[in-house]
């Protein structure tokens, strides 16, 4: 959680050493309109709205807070990426803009990527309990991830899967619903 200006420029630090060239001619970027652009704007506005949500604000604070919060609101209507502030930890990397949605129940843990139309959602709309992704993971496209669930650390999710059920630690997990495919070797880092 953002709460100082050390954790906002280490969250900032973070997300942009998951893909360093990403973040390499920023201005031809902006005025091709890039994708890539977007998807940069969009976190480094969530992380600024996020330091202002969560700081305790005094009046100076007012203008920034409401700057972030319609640029926020702005970006997330423009690049399709539905995520829900204080939810996703650092090193977070939405490699394209498309259908992403992220509710304020769940938590993304440090250095997770995740590919468009995904849906983080719940079983019913009535039941308790979060999804909880771990660190390191790896979410393909057309995944969907019904909650309350639990996901492991060094996971990998392929395309089209529907998880439900809880996964373990160093797995690739497929299929209509998410089963287990391979199991990763502890000592490598796949990310």
């Amino acid at each position: 959680m953002i709460k100082t200006k050390k954790d906002l420029k280490f969250y900032l630090e973070e997300d942009k050493k998951r893909c360093p060239n990403r973040y390499k001619h920023l201005l031809f970027k902006w005025l091709s309109r890039s994708d890539e652009y977007y998807n940069i704007a969009f976190m480094h506005t969530l992380r600024h709205y996020e330091y202002y949500l969560n700081k305790k604000r005094n009046i100076l604070d007012v203008i920034p807070y409401y700057w972030y919060w319609w640029n926020y609101r702005r970006l997330k209507l423009k690049t399709n990426l539905f995520i829900a502030p204080n939810v996703v930890e650092s090193g977070f990397f939405p490699v394209h803009p498309g259908f992403f949605r992220v509710g304020s129940w769940t938590h993304i843990g440090k250095n997770c990527t995740v590919l468009p139309m995904v849906l983080i959602g719940k079983k019913h709309p009535d039941i308790e309990g979060e999804a909880f992704i771990g660190d390191n993971c790896y979410i393909s496209t057309g995944v969907t991830i019904l909650g309350p669930v639990r996901i492991g650390n060094n996971v990998t999710i392929a395309a089209g899967a529907v998880v439900n059920k809880d996964v373990p630690d160093n797995v690739v997990v497929a299929g209509v619903p998410a089963k287990i495919v391979k199991i990763k070797e502890k000592n490598i880092n796949y990310i």
